[in-house]
């Protein structure tokens, strides 16, 4: 028997933890952006090694909700910390905000899991500011490692699974070796869709998107046919997503295309449509129905 377990990933939005887990994971398996709490579902991503198995959780950023949707999002994340054997606390050493780190471990509450301080993004800040951020963090709550690292240069990352899965339990692995996601199919294609919205939309709009594919259909002549439609709460949202002559909607489409063609290894036709359903961010039925479940 080798060793196995599980990491979540937690924090504040846009520190990197989507980053992290796609490089941990080797793929990519969750959708990125420059836009703070573009992840809204706990993402699982599988590392295998020969004599180890970690499953790293991410999950949505914590901050003050100002929607049921966010209500629901910073519940995934608390929730996700509650049954780990391990804790990733990240923050960000560019963007420091001493305040929002101190909500979001009052949020996570007591972790019974040894939580990890990972400082990310040290590539943009000097040694000096740092060792000020590591002093600070570490007055918050009891860490049991501190490791600054870059998940976008991979700078210390080895360094911190190397102590994760020394300290894993013995135990079974939970997913086959090949297995890196236990996403369906139709929902990473949504994410995909969903974070070229977030790419390109501007202001607060992408925050009122959703994303559903409704057929998803392997063609004999070797194309995926998909079919998906991106919700918004108002009209005038509508014809944002749109642009001008179909423009807006043909760079989201377009773009996220190219990448499914990637990840894929197949010819992909997209179809987008976009839909009405107003104030979806905070009606319980609608979260529910666009695949924001309570877990």
């Amino acid at each position: 028997m080798g060793k196995s377990g599980f990491v979540t990933l937690c924090g504040r939005p846009n520190v990197g933890k989507s980053t992290l887990v796609n490089r941990l994971v080797g793929s990519k398996v969750a959708i990125t952006s420059p836009r703070p709490q573009t992840t809204r579902n706990r993402i699982i991503g599988v590392m295998t090694k020969p004599e180890v198995q970690i499953v790293f959780i991410d999950t949505p950023g914590i901050m003050k909700e100002k929607s049921q949707l966010n209500k629901r999002m910073v519940e995934a994340s608390t929730e996700a910390g509650a049954g780990c054997d391990f804790a990733f606390f990240m923050t960000d050493a560019d963007r420091q905000d001493i305040e929002a780190d101190r909500y979001a471990l009052k949020r996570l509450g007591k972790l019974k899991a040894p939580c990890f301080l990972v400082i990310n993004k040290i590539d943009l800040v000097k040694k000096v500011q740092l060792l000020k951020l590591i002093e600070q963090l570490t007055s918050l709550a009891d860490f049991a490692e501190v490791f600054p690292i870059s998940a976008k240069t991979g700078e210390n990352v080895d360094s911190l699974v190397r102590c994760v899965e020394e300290r894993m339990p013995d135990g079974p692995m939970f997913y086959p070796s090949d297995m890196i996601t236990d996403q369906p199919e139709k929902f990473f294609i949504g994410e995909i869709v969903r974070e070229k919205a977030f790419l390109f939309l501007s202001q607060e709009l992408p925050y009122s998107t959703a994303v559903m594919v409704e057929r998803l259909v392997d063609r004999n002549n070797g194309v995926t046919a998909i079919s998906a439609v991106i919700y918004v709460e108002r009209k005038s949202q509508k014809g944002i997503v749109i642009g001008k002559g179909g423009a807006m909607l043909k760079k989201i489409g377009s773009s996220a295309r190219i990448e499914l063609e990637k990840i894929l290894g197949v010819k992909v036709f997209l179809e987008l449509h976009v839909t009405i359903k107003e104030k979806w961010t905070g009606n319980e039925r609608s979260l529910s129905d666009l695949g924001y479940r309570r877990e």
